[in-house]
């Protein structure tokens, strides 16, 4: 029936629902799991989910390499709630932002055995929810009504973004260049939407000077001083400005695709003495969650298979040849060095490959 949510359409409510603090169902071969996510779990709800059984907190590896708990599972840990866990454990637990005030955590009883697929879907979703990946899980006899069900396997084997269509566009003045046109992609599965700035008309038929740009409210908007990100961004445009011709790909991958209250509980671990890379790992996130491919997704959407590619990221030259857009030419973006970011730019360089 095509009134009926597609299977994309379906993730897409999984994921509001878990960002609202609503459970939702998942499937596998061996077991029925409810899933609820760690942040957003109230009082009410936990009671109830532990009176359907030995609920279970599935973190990723990379938080229970920094709990000393044992990741049986591989890429996630099932973490069993001890009798006098409730929210407030559970959230000293799955956000290392707290740490510092509830440093005393463990020893931790971990599962060994069984199917943790369902738990291992429940964090990826959480995750493309941007919220802390972390989620609790317990068995299931059956589906509930009115919940979000899903099979934990094509969760798992599903795109990590949806196909793209532009839905709107319009000429913009900017600063740098009165031909300016910004158009607005849309995910075809409710995601975010991400940006295109077009300068002049660029010719296709040979590299454009291009930027993929991923957005930073801290830095694009407020002048953070923590990151190079706004200086970039401007240097950017104002080289297309000056060149007549050029896009800027404003991809919504806050935070390296953690989100802005993520990025926010990162910035408060790096004030505890950890760098960018560590703090994301005490999340639980890996270094960079963001995916490039959005950007030569939406390139080839506007006829461009060339480009010149403003970036000192190597991994974005190597994600957009992998994706079929030819990059001609890296071009450097050295910009935006301050007091306050010299440390940060030092772990981009040392741990992240930049080439600073």
């Amino acid at each position: 029936m095509t009134l009926s949510p597609s299977f994309d359409e379906q993730m897409a409510r999984a994921r509001a629902d878990l960002r609202m603090g609503l459970p939702i169902v998942l499937k596998s071969d061996n077991t029925v799991r409810l899933i609820l996510a760690a942040e957003t779990a109230t009082p009410g709800r936990f009671t109830e989910m532990r009176a359907l059984g030995a609920p279970v907190l599935a973190v990723t590896r990379r938080r229970a390499e920094i709990l000393r708990a044992r990741a049986y599972d591989g890429s996630i840990a099932r973490i069993r709630v001890p009798e006098r866990g409730d929210v407030h454990w559970i959230g000293a637990v799955a956000d290392p932002s707290l740490d510092m005030e509830h440093p005393m955590k463990g020893p931790f009883d971990t599962e060994r055995s069984g199917d943790a697929s369902c738990e291992r879907a429940g964090v990826r979703l959480a995750k493309r929810a941007q919220l802390v990946p972390a989620v609790l899980s317990v068995p299931l006899d059956a589906v509930p009504t009115g919940l979000i069900a899903l099979d934990a396997a094509e969760v798992l084997a599903g795109a990590v973004a949806s196909p793209f269509r532009e839905v709107s566009a319009a000429r913009v003045p900017l600063a740098v260049s009165e031909a300016g046109r910004v158009h607005v992609f849309r995910a075809t599965d409710g995601a975010e939407e991400h940006f295109l700035v077009e300068i002049g008309v660029p010719d296709r038929s040979v590299p454009v000077l291009a930027r993929l740009h991923s957005a930073c409210f801290t830095g694009d908007v407020i002048g953070s001083q923590k990151c190079d990100c706004g200086p970039q961004l401007r240097g950017a445009l104002d080289a297309m400005g000056k060149e007549g011709a050029g896009v800027l790909l404003y991809l919504n991958q806050e935070g390296r695709g953690i989100g802005l209250a993520n990025k926010m509980r990162a910035y408060t671990l790096q004030d505890q003495g950890f760098d960018t890379v560590e703090a994301n790992h005490r999340l639980g996130f890996e270094d960079d969650e963001r995916n490039f491919r959005i950007g030569s997704e939406l390139l080839h959407i506007m006829g461009i298979t060339s480009v010149r590619l403003m970036t000192n990221n190597p991994r974005k030259v190597e994600m957009m040849e992998a994706s079929g857009v030819r990059v001609a030419e890296r071009v450097p973006l050295r910009l935006g060095e301050t007091a306050h970011n010299h440390a940060y730019l030092a772990t981009k360089r040392d741990k992240s490959g930049h080439l600073m």
